[in-house]
């Protein structure tokens, strides 16, 4: 059974008077050793909940502790440096008249000089950035700022690492590799971390669990798998990728839709909204004996390793995803099934 490292109950956060709070009574956990991600729009409150654990800013109400200790309620709140943990700001916050060793040194300002710079050279290693030590910011690339920010954050040894939107800057080819670098250095290191972003990607490949955020509320927080395939909202569902929603009747579990007969998961009878992922549809040539409906392809994107595409239906869209062999194009004339589909409560009107 995982221990538990991080708990943030019931945290609140406005800053503003008489206008509603950014965060709004918060809470989740993280476990020793274990990327949680925290995924939602901007202005959502993810990053103002990460900077009341690190101690940035004070809270309303609720509580933060961390192994036992408390680190924020009513009567506490314990200063940023005091608190243990690692920070990586979205713009690396690196000092400029400052060469690469120096940058990660600071990070150990309080311990002697020469067991700072042993310390400095150990994380250097550890993100491959030893052979630039002398090197100034300004002369390093996006991707190499970034691993002298990491190395800062942990030279420390935090049992927490907070990590800000930090690879939002990178090109999409760097960002996936410096990602995968950083997974795997946390996961050595046996580092907790709390993971902010709005990429869905990125929160589904980097985290063990993620939160998704509306508005200053957790909607949802699972493992991805978890919160991708089995949504319970229609915020969450369409938040985190392309989906297509239908209203059906559901009885007994099935539902009767446009893509035939499918099981239904999270409601056994009733009217529903009904999430249907696109690559639960799988789409056939026209076949008289059919009981689904025909439409039409509409729009076609080739993506390399797959196809999306675009089917009208009564004059509705549906999105399909299909590999990259399938024959069909634009002005054809299909048949969609549904595989599987999830009722999720419907977004306020």
């Amino acid at each position: 059974m995982p221990t538990q490292l991080l708990t943030v109950d019931a945290l609140t956060k406005g800053f503003v008077v008489n206008q509603p709070p950014i965060v709004k009574n918060i809470s989740f956990s993280v476990h020793t050793g274990e990327i949680l991600a925290l995924l939602g729009p901007s202005g959502c409150g993810k990053t103002t909940t990460l900077r009341l654990i690190a101690g940035f800013e004070t809270a309303d109400t609720g509580t933060i502790a961390m192994a036992e200790r408390t680190l924020t309620d009513s009567d506490t709140h314990v200063p940023p440096e005091s608190r243990g943990i690692g920070f990586v700001f979205q713009d690396y916050a690196l000092f400029p008249h400052k060469n690469v060793l120096e940058n990660v040194a600071f990070g150990l300002r309080k311990v002697p000089k020469k067991t700072r710079q042993t310390r400095a050279f150990e994380v250097l290693d550890m993100v491959g950035m030893t052979h630039l030590q002398s090197r100034l910011p300004h002369h390093l690339s996006g991707g190499e700022q970034q691993r002298v920010a990491l190395a800062r954050a942990i030279i420390a040894r935090p049992k927490l690492l907070l990590l800000d939107e930090p690879f939002s800057s990178l090109d999409p080819g760097l960002r996936q590799s410096t990602r995968e670098e950083v997974r795997a250095l946390l996961k050595a290191e046996g580092i907790s971390a709390v993971l902010v972003t709005h990429a869905q990607e990125e929160a589904l490949s980097f985290a063990e669990r993620l939160g998704v955020m509306k508005e200053g509320t957790l909607e949802q927080i699972g493992t991805p798998e978890t919160v991708y395939r089995h949504p319970k909202t229609a915020y969450v569902a369409d938040f985190l990728g392309q989906t297509n929603f239908i209203r059906a009747d559901v009885k007994d579990g099935i539902a009767e839709t446009p893509f035939g007969r499918v099981k239904v998961e999270g409601t056994e009878s009733g009217n529903a909204l009904l999430s249907i992922r696109p690559e639960c549809l799988t789409m056939t040539a026209p076949d008289a004996q059919s009981d689904t409906q025909s439409g039409r392809v509409v729009g076609q994107a080739f993506k390399g390793h797959d196809f999306t595409y675009q089917v009208e239906m009564d004059g509705k869209q549906y999105f399909v995803q299909t590999d990259y062999q399938c024959p069909f194009q634009i002005g054809d004339t299909v048949l969609l099934k549904a595989e599987s589909a999830v009722a999720v409560t419907p977004d306020p009107a």
